[in-house]
């Protein structure tokens, strides 16, 4: 009587009961999904979960990651775009675009990038000044502090440039900033040999690769948690840039993190 009601054929009912008390033939990839979604803290979509499953053997196309994720109800964080704009009119000397939005490097210091980012906790500010090597995109140099200074850029800046080995010396691009115009950061790099570029004046896309690190930091950290201090997100941060390097898998790395990538460049 209930079928008729519904309109519903006997034949279909039964189907879909049999159907619901099958064993889900998927349910180990599933597992292995959510252990992936969960071990990166949620900061996997389909295509980085679909390279950590090949890469442990698992047969399985990306269309069906995106589908299962779905059904799992599992959802990579979602990028908002705000930044820290560090220019603030000429203030110094402006070096020529010499990077010139070409982003790959064949080796490690050859290039580098750099910029300022700003968060706000609780009507208080803090900000990171990380150095990024082209070659893998690993941040090899970073500070934190409560001040966008020269203090914080040169900083970062002076960390990096131990990681220099004899007759290195790289292509350092940023923006025009104040603090990349100041004489003290042209000083650190004529005494290491390196060389100064910039991008042309508002353009972000000159240091697009810079910006793409700062919307993924923001889109799987910053904007996820509720932070009460500028100390607890100083911690996290600090977290952070220690997965990006080791743990974080990239496709323009053949699947690898920056430190995977550069220790099988090396050995090669």
């Amino acid at each position: 009587m209930l079928l008729d009601i519904a309109g519903l054929a006997r034949s279909t009912f039964f189907y879909h009961q049999a159907r619901f008390q099958t064993p889900d033939r998927q349910s180990a990839l599933k597992a292995e999904i959510t252990s992936i979604f969960t071990a990166n803290h949620a900061r996997y979509g389909h295509r980085r979960i679909h390279t950590e499953l090949l890469k442990q053997g698992w047969n399985v196309a990306k269309k069906t990651v995106l589908k299962l994720m779905r059904v799992l109800g599992l959802e990579c964080k979602v990028r908002r775009k705000k930044r820290y704009n560090s220019y603030q009119g000429d203030q110094g000397v402006v070096a020529s675009n010499l990077l010139n939005r070409e982003f790959d490097a064949t080796a490690p210091n050859q290039k580098w990038v750099t910029d300022v980012t700003e968060f706000s906790v609780n009507e208080r500010k803090l900000y990171l000044s990380p150095v990024m090597d082209l070659f893998d995109r690993q941040i090899i140099s970073y500070t934190i502090g409560a001040s966008p200074n020269l203090a914080l850029t040169n900083a970062s800046l002076r960390q990096a440039l131990t990681c220099l080995n004899p007759g290195e010396q790289p292509l350092v691009h940023s923006d025009q900033g104040f603090q990349y115009q100041h004489r003290s950061w042209r000083d650190l790099l004529e005494g290491a040999g390196a060389v100064q570029s910039m991008s042309r004046k508002g353009n972000c896309y000159d240091n697009a690769v810079m910006e793409n690190f700062f919307g993924h930091l923001k889109e799987e950290l910053f904007h996820q948690i509720r932070f009460l201090s500028t100390d607890a997100l100083a911690a996290d941060l600090h977290e952070y840039i220690r997965w990006y390097n080791n743990d974080r898998i990239s496709t323009k790395l053949e699947g690898l993190s920056p430190v995977q990538y550069r220790a099988q460049a090396l050995a090669a």
